[in-house]
């Protein structure tokens, strides 16, 4: 009989899943990095165990669905036989509407909070502030659901059928469903194009007039639906939340365009009969503009997307979509050798990993974090919340907020060195919102200059400190995302980004040099009234003066806006001001048990929580590079210690840093037993959706940024190669990492031992270069590739 599976319009894999024929070649690897002018020199043959996710059944909950996304929408694709459930977000469709949540009593409270904080009172100080200083409302707006599309198919209820196979290309952007039924084969593809901001979803079947279905849409918020002809339009409006009322209208609108049969309106559904292949088209929209303007029309911009898109062909959107999705994709690879066992569904080798370890897929989980970046933040769209852009909820696990005392700025940890720094852009306009509103709350609840965010915000940006004192009286989470921007200019060195951000950063560090108060007993400078994120000390509170991740992060976010300052040459008092500043921060101390102290007093070991899933003390390891083993070897020792007391299993997204820090120890074979953990079913969900548990993203780009920190890591302008390959890794190839500099490294190595790197740089420069106890210095002409070989680093070409 004739092969009972479609192909793809443009589907370059076997579409049979088979246990034959899962191999295959990527193209070469020659893609220009528009922001540094760098580009892969050499192809990079990958295999479908490294670039694929598939299954043997269709989703039976969310956490083994799909993702597809652009950046600004998404879906969750289910793969049903009888019924297919696309679950839909849109990245603006938040609860509530623009707000102010700074409490009027708290700039009045803050001298009682601190001097009862110097007194020792810590649980009246936070009691205190509880009552007058934290936000009115105490909780942030949402990230919520739009709804749900549904197919529901005729004839296709049937037990019998067979040879399923449902998988998420992501070298492609694809997500297919395959199975055959009573003798026919047939196919689905979902595509959301990012040119022309649509979900695109293609059904076809290897007979003719063999499609029947009935299409609906659903949604959990207020909301009218609209069914003429070939066209549903779902259009309402956001609910309150919290005592704030809902301001956004959204719209949804599904387009059917069959090939054959017929189609009719019936009541809330659309229904096709004897059609022989259909495409739907789904466009989403809210009325968001800004934090503060809510004046959009989205009846308009759904109606203008599908009238653009619907011309084009579902051939034609998918070749764009791969396009786009390649362009950013195609920059970099990594090879870790031949899958364990290349004829295994994922769900089953994540699994089987937890005995066996499976190279490929620790590559697959590396690839997959990029795939998620991508899909989930691009220019123009939102940053990346809690769980990117996919979330089936109207009131998520934490609202699924902006959560910037670590989560956020995980998130974006791997754009740079993973050749994704488009991809951060939507984090630098979060800063600039935030310093529009985090100057009101500075100015109202601490008195001060520049402008403050706390340990969440939201689409709306609230800047004020959420959720209790014992979570959100923390100010530097502004400061932390500052450190970005620098990381930004640091990885591009472009020096118009950094004038842009420079402004920014500046007013970051002014609401510190505003606000900082003197320690009585050391005379050190210190955060008061603060935390370290969400953990509790020994003395029955939270609250507390000059936690170590304060002083850490406020050391950076001085150093880089004095640099800035005078790269920029402007702003030499400022300048001065701050490094002056920096060298009255608390310094890290070594406490009694040989760690890292996470306050200013030595209370670590009597913390409620030895085992705390945060280890904000460790900043200065990892993601900063104040504390080095070659540097500072008592501080990392005691950053050693710290870790050791902690443990290695945490949350998803805990476990991931976990990984990164022991790679900045140079500890790989540690690493490689952690990330075995956070590759196994307990932490990653069979759809590889990092587990918090529940979903959190943050682990999956923890993760991939933890796999590059073993791999490459850069400081300034030093480049240290393989510091953490673990044994588990003898031979590989990564294409395409970047390192601070505006330079690229490609790397090759076997039975653990450096083959030849080639470092490719935008701009000219010397550079140290460091294998083991083994350093070069090199200089670096734009655009002309070193070659370096041998664990000597010896000088192959230029």
């Amino acid at each position: 009989m004739a092969d009972p599976f479609v192909p793809g319009p443009t589907s370059g894999l076997d579409p049979r899943c088979s246990r034959r024929g899962f191999i295959v070649g990527s193209a070469a690897l020659a893609v220009a990095d528009a922001a540094g002018g760098i580009s892969n020199a050499g192809a990079a043959k990958t295999d479908s165990a490294s670039t694929r996710l598939w299954y043997r059944q269709p989703a039976a909950t969310w956490e083994q669905a799909l993702p597809v996304g652009n950046g600004r929408i998404g879906a969750m694709v289910f793969g049903g036989v009888a019924e297919e459930r696309l679950q839909l977000n849109e990245d603006t469709l938040w609860s509530g509407g623009p707000y102010d949540p700074v409490n009027p009593k708290a700039h009045a409270a803050l001298s009682e909070v601190r001097r009862l904080i110097e007194q020792g009172e810590f649980a009246r100080a936070q009691a205190l502030a509880d009552e007058q200083v934290m936000a009115r409302p105490l909780s942030q707006m949402a990230y919520q659901v739009l709804g749900n599309l549904t197919l529901t198919m005729a004839g296709q209820g049937e037990p019998d059928w067979s040879s399923y196979c449902r998988e998420l290309d992501i070298d492609a952007a694809m997500a297919s469903t395959r199975f055959v039924l009573g003798g026919i084969g047939y196919r689905r593809d979902v595509i959301v194009s990012p040119d022309h901001q649509v979900i695109a979803l293609h059904l076809s079947a290897n007979r003719p007039a063999a499609l029947s279905c009935a299409i609906a849409i659903k949604s959990p918020h207020e909301a009218k639906l609209t069914v003429a002809g070939g066209e549903l339009l779902l259009a309402g409006r956001n609910g309150a939340s919290h005592g704030v009322e809902g301001a956004l209208t959204f719209a949804a609108r599904v387009k059917v365009l069959p090939r054959g049969g017929t189609l009719r309106a019936d009541g809330d559904r659309v229904v096709l009969k004897g059609a022989h292949e259909v495409t739907v088209l789904i466009a989403m929209a809210t009325s968001y503009r800004r934090f503060d303007d809510v004046s959009g029309d989205p009846l308009q911009a759904t109606q203008t997307r599908i009238a653009a898109a619907e011309p084009l062909g579902f051939a034609q959107l998918v070749r764009d979509t791969k396009l786009a999705h390649r362009r950013l994709f195609r920059r970099m690879s990594l090879d870790l050798g031949p899958a364990q066992t290349p004829t295994s569904p994922t769900d089953e080798r994540l699994v089987m990993n937890q005995a066996s370890h499976d190279p490929a897929l620790a590559a697959l989980y590396f690839n997959y974090g990029r795939y998620l970046l991508i899909a989930s933040s691009r220019p123009g769209s939102q940053p990346a919340n809690l769980q990117g852009i996919w979330n089936e909820h109207a009131d998520p696990p934490w609202g699924s907020k902006y959560t910037i005392n670590i989560n956020t700025e995980m998130n974006y940890w791997p754009a740079h060195m993973a050749a994704l720094s488009e991809c951060a852009e939507p984090l630098v306009e979060l800063v600039r919102d935030l310093a529009v509103t985090g100057a009101r709350t500075a100015k109202t609840m601490y008195g001060a200059r520049g402008w403050v965010a706390h340990h969440n915000t939201d689409l709306w940006r609230a800047t004020a400190p959420i959720d209790g004192a014992q979570w959100g009286l923390w100010p530097t989470g502004g400061a932390w995302l500052c450190t970005h921007l620098w990381d930004f200019y640091d990885y591009t060195r472009d020096l118009e980004l950094l004038r842009s951000v420079y402004p920014l950063m500046r007013g970051a560090a002014l609401f510190f040099v505003d606000t900082l108060q003197t320690d009585p007993v050391t005379g050190y400078l210190v955060t008061s009234p603060s935390i370290s994120p969400e953990n509790v000390h020994p003395k029955g509170a939270s609250v507390c003066a000059g936690p170590a991740v304060d002083q850490q992060i406020l050391r950076d976010l001085f150093a880089q806006t004095a640099s800035a300052a005078r790269l920029l040459d402007i702003d030499a008092d400022f300048a001065a001001e701050l490094l002056a500043e920096r060298e009255r921060l608390a310094p890290d101390r070594v406490g009694a048990q040989g760690q890292l102290q996470e306050w200013q007093q030595d209370w670590d070991a009597q913390a409620p929580e030895l085992d705390h899933r945060h280890v904000s003390h460790l900043y200065a390891l990892f993601p900063s590079d104040q504390i080095h083993p070659d540097t500072t070897p008592e501080l990392a020792r005691a950053a050693r210690k710290s870790l050791e007391m902690r443990g290695d299993e945490a949350t998803g997204w805990a476990t991931a840093w976990r990984i990164a820090l022991w790679a900045r120890l140079r500890e790989g074979d540690r690493a490689h037993r952690i990330l075995q953990f956070l590759l196994g079913p307990s932490r990653t969900y069979p759809n590889m959706f990092d587990s918090h548990p529940p979903f959190q993203i943050d682990g999956n780009f923890g993760g991939l940024t933890a796999m590059a920190e073993m791999l490459v890591q850069s400081h300034g302008e030093d480049i240290l190669l393989l510091p953490a390959l673990p044994t588990a890794w003898p031979k590989g190839r990564v294409l395409g990492l970047r390192v601070r500099g505006a330079c690229q490294v490609d790397l090759a190595w076997r039975e653990g031992e450096l083959r030849h790197a080639t470092l490719t740089s935008g701009i000219a420069g010397e550079r140290r270069v460091t294998l083991g106890a083994q350093s070069r210095v090199v200089w670096l002409e734009p655009g002309r590739a070193l070659r370096l070989s041998g664990p000597d680093l010896h000088v192959e070409s230029r």
